[in-house]
C-alpha cells in the first residue's frame, strides 16, 4: 500500500480514537462532578486532561526510558509547540464539552479544517480563492445552524464558544506538526515531551481550583471512573497521539485537516449508544443522543465545507519525512 494511502488510513483510526473523548469525558466529568459538586468546572475539565496526559506520559516513558538523555533539540521544541497548542485546546475542548452536546462540540472541533488553508494563504500572502471563501462560508452557516445561534443576541451558549476557541488552537497544532524543519524527528521522544507539556500547563489550573490535595484523586474513587480514566488515557491520548504525530507529516496540513473531519462522525456514533452504557455503571444521568435536525443540517454543512476544501488541497510538501 502506497505510504500516503496508507498514512491517511492511519489518521482515519486516529479520529476514531479521538471521537471515544466526547461522549466518555463528558461522563468522567460528569461522575467526578458527583463526588465533588462544589467545585467549578475548570477543576474537573483541567485535572481530566492533566492526568490524561501525566499517566500517558509515565506509559511512554517507561517503554522509552533512554528518551531524554537521546531528546535532540528539534524533537523538545517541537513537542513544547504541540502540547501548548493541543493542550490549550483541549482544556477549552473539554471545558465546552460540559455545557453543549458531545456530538455537536465533535463537529464545531472541525472548524480547524477550514481555517488551515485560511492560514496557508494568509502565511504565503495570497489571498484565499472565492472557492475557499464558498467553503468557509458554509462552515460559518453549519456552525449557526449546529450551535442554534440566536441571532437576535448573536450569541452563542458556553460551550459553542469555548470549543471554537479551541479550534483555533488546534489549526496551530496541525500548522506547527506540518513544518519541514520537524521532519526525520523521532515520534516517541516527540509525543513524549507533548505529553508532558500539557500535563505541565494545565496543572496550575488544577491547583487552583483545588481545596484539598485529595481532590486530584477524584477519578479514582470508584472502580468505573478508574477504568474510564484508563480507556481514555490508551486511546484517546496514548493511541490517538503517537498515530497523528507519526503519520500525519506524510499528508500535507489541507488534506490531514479534511481526515480530521471524519472525527465527529465516530463521535457521533459513541454518543449515540455510549452514555446510556456510562450512566448507570457512573451512577449518572446521561441519557444518549438523538440525530435531531440541527445536527444533521449543521453538521452536513461542515462536512460538504470540509469534503469540498480537501478536492483543491495546496501543493504537498517537495520533500517527504524518513520511513
Amino acid at each position: 500500500m502506497p505510504t500516503r494511502r496508507f498514512a491517511i488510513l492511519m489518521l482515519v483510526l486516529t479520529t476514531a480514537a479521538w471521537g471515544l473523548s466526547f461522549p466518555g469525558g463528558k461522563a468522567l466529568q460528569d461522575a467526578a462532578k458527583t463526588q465533588l459538586p462544589e467545585h467549578a468546572q475548570w477543576f474537573f475539565s483541567s485535572l481530566m486532561i492533566a492526568t490524561r496526559f501525566g499517566l500517558a506520559a509515565l506509559l511512554l516513558w517507561l517503554f522509552h526510558p533512554r528518551a531524554f538523555a537521546q531528546m535532540r533539540a528539534s524533537e523538545l521544541r517541537q513537542g513544547i509547540g504541540l502540547g501548548v497548542c493541543g493542550g490549550l485546546g483541549m482544556l477549552l475542548q473539554a471545558d465546552g464539552l460540559a455545557f453543549t452536546e458531545a456530538s455537536t462540540s465533535a463537529f464545531l472541533t472541525q472548524f480547524a479544517s477550514v481555517l488551515v488553508p485560511i492560514v496557508i494563504a494568509l502565511r504565503t500572502r495570497r489571498l484565499p480563492s472565492l472557492f475557499v471563501m464558498f467553503c468557509v462560508a458554509l462552515v460559518v452557516a453549519g456552525v449557526a445552524v449546529l450551535a442554534q445561534l440566536d441571532w437576535h443576541t448573536l450569541r452563542l451558549g458556553r460551550g459553542e464558544l469555548e470549543t471554537l476557541i479551541g479550534t483555533a488552537f488546534f489549526t496551530c497544532q496541525i500548522l506547527w506538526l506540518e513544518r519541514s524543519v520537524f521532519r526525520g524527528n523521532h515520534t516517541g521522544r516527540v509525543t513524549l515531551v507533548m505529553f508532558l507539556t500539557i500535563a505541565a500547563i494545565l496543572a496550575p489550573i488544577t491547583i487552583a481550583h483545588a481545596d484539598h490535595a485529595a481532590d486530584a484523586l477524584v477519578f479514582f474513587r470508584t472502580a468505573p471512573m478508574a477504568l474510564l480514566l484508563a480507556a481514555l488515557t490508551l486511546v484517546c491520548s496514548l493511541f490517538a497521539f503517537l498515530m497523528m504525530n507519526r503519520w500525519q507529516p506524510f499528508v500535507d496540513a489541507t488534506t490531514a485537516g479534511i481526515v480530521y473531519c471524519t472525527e465527529p462522525i465516530f463521535g457521533t456514533i459513541f454518543a449515540l449508544f455510549l452514555p446510556a452504557l456510562l450512566a448507570p455503571l457512573l451512577g449518572i444521568t446521561y441519557a444518549n443522543e438523538e440525530a435531531t435536525r440541527h445536527l444533521l443540517i449543521g453538521g452536513a454543512l461542515i462536512t460538504v465545507a470540509n469534503i469540498l476544501i480537501s478536492l483543491k488541497p495546496v501543493a504537498p510538501p517537495t520533500e517527504l519525512p524518513p520511513p
